[in-house]
């Protein structure tokens, strides 16, 4: 492994409807109060527990939003950015760019203790699932005796 970390820049439409608490999210950055050195873009800092972002599952921390509802964030002092969140209205259109860390080197290799990535749920449900057909199967091929 060579150490140097890369970042893929993907972009996407995440559509939310606003929920109790608002659309789920806190935001940073802005021309006076820059997140990102050299970027006065706006960026997501939390994700609020069972908020309308956090049911959605899109968003992440560290993502830049690039406009709302179609009007762009470009050059904006944080607190206009924060009104315009708030008077987005009820179903609110955000343009997202994911940057997601690329690590060269081998892939497939794993430490000692990490997880392999597959949700426990993933073997779970299709084992009971089976389980509960076997169960049945039996309890038929039982009354037949």
């Amino acid at each position: 492994m060579n150490g140097r970390v890369d970042h893929l820049v993907t972009e996407e439409e995440i559509s939310l409807t606003r929920g109790p608490s608002g659309l789920g999210f806190n935001i940073v950055g802005g021309t006076d109060q820059q997140y990102v050195s050299n970027d006065s873009g706006i960026y997501v800092s939390r994700i609020k527990e069972n908020g309308a972002a956090a049911l959605d599952g899109r968003l992440q921390e560290g993502d830049k939003i690039l406009s709302v509802n179609g009007q762009d964030l470009k050059n904006l002092l944080h607190q206009d950015a924060v009104d315009l969140f708030r008077n987005a209205g009820y179903a609110v259109s955000l343009r997202v760019q994911h940057r997601l860390q690329v690590q060269n080197g081998p892939i497939g290799h794993r430490s000692e203790g990490e997880p392999s990535g597959i949700p426990i749920a993933t073997v779970l449900v299709p084992v009971f699932a089976l389980t509960m057909v076997a169960a049945w199967a039996f309890m038929r091929y039982r009354q037949q005796l």
